[in-house]
């Protein structure tokens, strides 16, 4: 009878190390950036390690950054659905024609401040436009700060920017710079720092936030924005879970993802933009570099200009059979009820 017991007690500890063993998981995050940049350091890093805290040690995190898992950086979404890596970090403007309720937040002149417009465009898509984010677990969407122009020569109005080539970060901030009379040259991010050293470009369209991962006040000395409460665009950006990843953590792992997920998570990352463009700008002012910022008459010019992008975007939606229209006011309403 004691031998029962033991092998009873054996095979029960047993059981209760293979259970334990198989509710521990390491999942792999992919993304572009180098882990210095903003987000990858001041949002990722700190979110992994939360999630890793909260579940006693049984969730641990992988960090690949600058695509050191390979392919490209228009790849990420798919990499993520697809099963690839269990969690990225992307640009969605980065796979055109994905993405066309959600990129009503690219058009111009529409967001504010990063953390508002997180949170607006968080609540925007899971009104308006989750389907287009079915077979992947949505952790956190956002967007980043007011997007400016960095040029190599000075841009203080709109003649200013005819002809110049200029770095777009997705089909809608190019038909953009197209419209306002530049010759639009797309390419993600991280090929900015190359193609402004090499001359490929002109100026490139960034935020503040990224400039000093990719050396941009170095490479050029002249940054305008504008005297509106809103940037002249804005990209979006997702933090996507493959969905068998998430579907097979045991629910109480579950649990934490899901806690450390959504509107809130979305505010902060945007949070976190605002915090790298205070950072940008300030470096670029210790360097001495020019910064312009357009007053409200010469605003309204561009705003002018850029109204057939937003006209244009209509067009494709209707022949997408989407309401554009309607989804742009949606959008607007969104971001005024966070900037309220």
């Amino acid at each position: 009878m004691k031998t029962v017991h033991i092998i009873a007690g054996a095979l029960a500890a047993l059981a209760m190390s293979t259970t334990a063993f198989a509710q521990e998981v390491t999942l792999r995050i992919h993304q572009m950036l180098p882990a210095q940049a903003t987000i990858p350091a001041q949002a990722i890093e700190p979110w992994a390690a939360k999630v890793a805290e909260e579940s006693g040690g049984r969730i641990k995190f992988e960090l690949y950054p600058a695509m050191q898992l390979g392919g490209a950086p228009p790849e990420l979404y798919d990499q993520a659905k697809d099963g690839v890596v269990d969690i990225i970090w992307t640009v969605l403007g980065y796979t055109p024609g994905r993405f066309p309720k959600s990129e009503v937040f690219e058009l111009p002149f529409m967001v504010t401040n990063a953390a508002d417009s997180s949170a607006a465009f968080y609540n925007y898509v899971m009104a308006n436009s989750a389907d287009e984010f079915a077979g992947v677990h949505v952790i956190a969407l956002h967007t980043h700060g007011p997007g400016l122009f960095h040029s190599k020569n000075p841009i203080t109005s709109l003649e200013d920017l005819k002809g110049m080539k200029v770095r777009g970060g997705s089909r809608i901030i190019s038909s953009m710079l197209a419209q306002l009379g530049a010759e639009p040259v797309g390419m993600p991010v991280p090929q900015v720092t190359e193609a402004l050293s090499k001359g490929v470009i002109d100026a490139t369209t960034i935020p503040w936030e990224v400039t000093p991962s990719l050396r941009v006040s170095e490479l050029v000395k002249n940054h305008t924005g504008f005297t509106s409460q809103y940037g002249l665009y804005t990209q979006t950006f997702g933090f996507i879970m493959n969905q068998d990843s998430y579907n097979n953590l045991p629910d109480d792992l579950k649990a934490i993802i899901d806690a450390n997920s959504g509107l809130e998570v979305s505010r902060q990352f945007g949070n976190v933009m605002d915090s790298g463009d205070a950072n940008g700008l300030k470096i670029a002012v210790s360097a001495g570099n020019n910064i312009v910022q357009l007053d409200e008459a010469e605003t309204a010019r561009w705003q002018a200009a850029a109204q057939p992008t937003v006209e244009g975007w209509f067009t494709e939606m209707t022949a997408l059979g989407l309401d554009g229209p309607a989804l742009y006011e949606a959008a607007k309403a969104a971001i005024a009820a966070e900037s309220n």
